[in-house]
């Protein structure tokens, strides 16, 4: 086990990982940008190092500052937790020149994580159904129209580098191929520094169905069951929960064992998620692997009893899995809402601010992993994501009264958040009774202009 971890990100999950360090007995060192001097994070660390001004680009992007704040201060090993350089290959491959140990997959899962029509093509030799695509990178306006042509509309135009929900496109006809296409490639070079795109096949009103995996280096696979992410905004997960209202035990078996399958077949190594798409029918699709652990993480945790970022700790250290999802008898249901410091009332507008006010619910089955604390100020360069509420019980009836009751008891004062927003949704009948699909929100909120930009 490692005697010293260096934590490359900031907000709930440094927080996170800091606990999960302090429990294993292991020394942890604080990154921070200059915005982020007084952040909880850098309070609960062991040590703290500040590796530049508040712009990610110059802070928690800046891969030669933080390996040298982890070589200076003596760090065995740096966990990357999720966004910022979590994905990078060439933060991992750094990591491993330098003499330090990357918590998180291999430089080879990062490339191919990120590699979206290579994954898919290795996802179809296996044997793992994949929605219908280009197998290729489509470089012109007229390769687009015939392949989705042939394929029918609509259409959605992916970013070949994207991850995260970004660099999506949706096409219901060809006129809408023609205007977005250009936009597409644009956003995409933007976002991820790469413009290419590929075509895959829109499904109506599909279901986001992900699945925990975890990996050992002794080429053990095993699953920890799935969480439903269906309920999003623009691509982005709002809520999610364990297990899937929609799964059968039949259907989440045959889920499993494509995920399983998907690992083995990338030669995968430590926490990740194998992300499905399913239709009306309970047809599954291999959409994307998620090569990090995921901000809904503990939704998984209160079901199966796992530390998840421990067991990436163990992992990345040597350790080997010797227990199977059967193993570990699964037991109850868990919600999770991500609070974000935005206005839905006034389309999602960033809600900026000092933190006047936080009071945290309590109480049976409640869970809180966020980083606020009365007087700080949260800065204006990062994610809106200010809080994760998680609901558990026996029964999923059972989480979302929890759920309601926290929600009606958490506090977080003068700034906007979607605590309102999540109020709505646990009093909706279609919720309750788990029947949803993707364009939840959309139908939910249908005066949101879902053009507009971010």
């Amino acid at each position: 086990m490692f005697s010293k971890i260096l934590i490359a990100n900031r907000g709930e999950i440094a927080v996170r990982i800091i606990r999960a360090c302090k429990e294993l007995g292991i020394q942890t060192v604080a990154v921070y940008s200059e915005a982020d001097q007084i952040s909880l994070h850098v309070r609960l660390a062991d040590e703290k190092r500040c590796i530049g001004p508040a712009m990610s680009s110059k802070s928690y992007l800046n891969i030669e500052n933080i390996i040298a704040a982890a070589k200076a201060a003596g760090a065995e090993a740096i966990h990357p937790g999720y966004g910022y350089l979590s994905e990078n290959g060439e933060f991992a491959k750094a990591c491993g020149r330098e003499g330090l140990n990357f918590i998180g997959p291999t430089p080879e899962n990062l490339a191919l994580a990120g590699d979206k029509i290579t994954a898919k093509k290795i996802m179809e030799d296996a044997g793992i159904p994949i929605i219908p695509c280009s197998k290729e990178g489509i470089g012109t306006l007229a390769e687009a129209l015939r392949f989705s042509q042939e394929i029918g509309y609509p259409v959605m135009i992916k970013a070949s580098a994207g991850g995260g929900g970004r660099g999506i496109r949706v096409c219901a006809d060809e006129e809408a191929l023609r205007m977005e296409f250009p936009v597409a490639r644009m956003e995409a070079r933007a976002a991820f520094g790469n413009d290419e795109v590929y075509i895959e096949k829109c499904l109506p009103e599909p279901r986001h169905i992900e699945f925990q995996v975890l990996a050992d280096q002794f080429a053990n696979v095993v699953h920890l069951g799935e969480r439903e992410c269906t309920i999003q905004r623009r691509y982005q997960k709002l809520i999610e929960e364990s297990p899937s209202p929609k799964l059968t035990p039949q259907l989440r078996q045959a889920m499993g064992k494509a995920a399983v399958a998907a690992a083995g077949a990338v030669k995968y190594f430590n926490a990740g998620t194998v992300e499905f798409l399913m239709d009306q029918d309970d047809h599954f699709y291999f959409m994307e692997i998620n090569a990090r652990i995921q901000v809904e993480h503990p939704v998984t945790e209160l079901v199966t009893g796992i530390d998840l970022v421990k067991e990436q700790i163990r992992l990345s250290s040597g350790g080997k899995l010797e227990y199977s999802f059967e193993d570990l008898k699964p037991k109850g249901w868990a919600i999770e809402c991500r609070i974000n410091a935005e206005d839905p009332a006034m389309n999602f507008r960033p809600s900026p601010g000092v933190i006047e006010e936080f009071h945290a619910p309590g109480g049976f089955g409640v869970r809180v992993d966020t980083h606020l604390f009365p007087g700080y100020e949260l800065p204006m360069y990062y994610d809106s994501l200010i809080c994760k509420l998680i609901s558990y019980d026996l029964t999923r009836a059972g989480a979302i009264r929890i759920m309601r009751r926290a929600l009606q008891e958490i506090q977080i004062k003068p700034i906007k958040t979607t605590i309102p927003l999540y109020l709505k949704i646990m009093d909706d009948p279609n919720f309750q009774q788990g029947n949803f699909s993707t364009h939840f929100i959309k139908e939910f909120l249908p005066e949101e202009d879902e053009e507009a930009e971010d």
